[in-house]
């Protein structure tokens, strides 16, 4: 059977305001997770166990801190001479009416039609960097393609209380029929979370579409998702597994808190679908005599000589002897000194 021709378009140049100190020097998606890993790594891994190489990365705000992790790629096998990884910018000095800076997930995606249409791929996939699962996105192309839709939206739920901050759906035998983004009121608790499969065709004449009404397209949520939707060509596949947003930081701290249980929902080692990263040059952790160590994770290059309690420790972490650590992730290098108490 041929394979088709998928692009994959990572969405990586948000500012994630709502992360507050977590984003103010580095771009969103290298967010720490898990001591050792980075947020875009869990995408990437995903990608590389989905079989999925052809990856173009959009950038815009700290775009060093996110070229530094990825590097060529090669922890994802994105390191190759046909496909690979690609980085897009946005661009500024032209007359082309698409030259200047993202303002909105469309916007992005707007901006790059050109090089969509070159491509001529026959899927396009448009992922986020904001959130934490495993996802075999090859079975949502094959399902896609067998739908004959023009999007598939990949749905899981959510919170009540929290399904104001996405895209809600309304959804019918498998077909999207309703589509709200930020609701004050939504309908339901089932939202759009931001894995996204389209018709390339489709998606880029409709981009360029609302482009020569509006210069500024915003997110997919405001019009390209709503028309689509409208038309009747949107389908669902529905992701019933663990599925975390990490878009604030008290979302942040929980996640990292479901890593601390007996049995997580979702685990980065797990060996049939470990999450990759850029290795660093870190040794093995060390627990000194008299330290105590409950319930946490220890990146390579931590030091305990005092107590760490439901907490999450980066590399290069050092807790001394008379220091308390419970409930807390701590970021790369960070040092405790005897007498702190960090809670």
């Amino acid at each position: 059977m041929v394979q088709p021709r998928v692009l994959v378009v990572v969405l990586a140049g948000g500012k994630g305001g709502r992360l507050e100190a977590l984003t103010d020097r580095r771009a969103k998606p290298v967010v720490p997770y898990a001591g050792r890993y980075r947020l875009v790594d869990v995408v990437l891994s995903n990608l590389l166990h989905s079989g999925l190489s052809d990856v173009w990365l959009l950038e815009q705000t700290h775009p060093f801190s996110l070229q530094e992790h990825l590097s060529n790629g090669r922890p994802w096998d994105l390191d190759r001479t046909q496909g690979g990884m690609l980085f897009l910018h946005p661009r500024k000095g032209g007359d082309d009416p698409k030259d200047g800076w993202h303002t909105g997930t469309a916007d992005a995606l707007w901006r790059q039609t050109a090089l969509i249409r070159r491509h001529a791929a026959e899927v396009l996939v448009v992922l986020s960097a904001d959130a934490v699962y495993a996802l075999d996105y090859e079975a949502v192309v094959r399902e896609h393609l067998h739908s004959g839709a023009t999007v598939t939206i990949v749905t899981t739920r959510v919170a009540a209380d929290d399904a104001d901050r996405y895209g809600v759906v309304l959804v019918e035998d498998g077909r999207v029929v309703d589509y709200e983004y930020k609701p004050e009121q939504p309908k339901s608790d089932l939202i759009a979370n931001e894995v996204l499969v389209f018709d390339p065709d489709v998606l880029v004449d409709l981009l360029d579409e609302l482009g020569s009404q509006d210069d500024d397209l915003g997110d997919l949520g405001d019009a390209v998702l709503p028309r689509l939707v409208q038309q009747g060509g949107a389908r669902e596949h529905r992701f019933d597994g663990y599925w975390r947003d990490l878009g604030t930081v008290e979302a942040y701290w929980s996640a990292h808190q479901d890593l601390l249980v007996a049995e997580p929902e979702y685990d980065p080692s797990d060996p049939a679908w470990p999450l990759h990263t850029r290795a660093g040059t870190h040794g093995p952790a060390l627990v000194r005599r008299g330290a105590v160590v409950e319930d946490s994770l220890l990146s390579p290059g931590s030091t305990v000589a005092g107590s760490v309690r439901r907490s999450v420790l980066s590399p290069g972490v050092i807790v001394d002897a008379g220091a308390e650590v419970v409930d807390s992730v701590l970021l790369e290098d960070v040092v405790v000194r005897a007498g702190a108490r960090v809670v």
